[in-house]
């Protein structure tokens, strides 16, 4: 399994352009983080996240327990890498969108977009990772939670994208934080969907764009069935 480091994916350069490339501590690091990353991932798969320890995760690369909590404060700080890299991806791609397209269009397509490139391994991620992560989040409560805690914390983040994109100040404005907070949740509500119930409405990036095109029309629809005509 590949490490997918967000740092080497276009347009996501965390130096800025025209920086210098780093020197030859600063890649050991980077090796040394990707390295943990693969073996946390690679036992995950074998043998699920609650019963994988961090003891074994660093066992794996030959370093001690010491050494990986300087790079990660916990196994679930490892596990949500995958997270932050979709994330990262996220709001790249919702920068990039063109200007004058509708909010929740623009949110739909990115979204849309990214899981699927996590699905077919596009854009620099692993598939198998993301499945991976996937798995984990149906079998560990205290991944999951700490998902949810990860998401909360970036869609402040976002909420700055959409505000910026609306031209209006996030400070004193409403509306970019709904707007954040329904998109949020409507991806949470199609992976939830996703996992518990396979594939029935398709694949993740299919049931994302099903959960988006509802936000796109709008909520206020009838409380009962549609009338079917006679």
């Amino acid at each position: 399994m590949t490490a997918t480091a967000p740092e080497t994916r276009p347009g996501n350069d965390p130096a800025g352009p025209g920086s210098q490339p780093p020197g030859r501590r600063e890649r050991k690091k980077q090796r040394t983080r990707e390295a943990l990353v693969d073996a946390a991932f690679t036992l995950f798969a074998e043998k699920g996240f609650d019963a994988t320890t961090v003891e074994e995760i660093a066992d794996a690369v030959d370093v001690s327990s010491r050494t990986f909590f300087r790079y990660f404060a916990s196994k679930e700080d490892v596990a949500l890498t995958f997270q932050e890299e979709q994330t990262s991806a996220v709001m790249q791609a919702l920068a990039d969108r063109p200007p004058d397209e509708p909010i929740m269009t623009a949110l739909r397509r990115t979204v849309v977009g990214i899981a699927g490139a996590c699905e077919r391994g596009e854009l620099g991620f692993d598939p198998q990772r993301f499945e991976c992560m996937f798995t984990m989040m149906s079998e560990s409560p205290t991944l999951m939670a700490g998902s949810l805690e990860h998401a909360q914390k970036k869609q402040q983040l976002i909420t700055a994208i959409i505000a910026e994109r609306m031209g209006l100040d996030p400070a004193t404005e409403l509306r970019p934080h709904v707007i954040a907070a329904a998109a949020t949740c409507g991806f949470q509500a199609a992976a939830d969907v996703a996992r518990r119930h396979g594939g029935a409405f398709g694949s993740l990036s299919e049931t994302v764009d099903q959960a988006f095109a509802i936000l796109e029309e709008g909520l206020n629809a009838p409380s009962g069935p549609p009338e079917q005509d006679s």
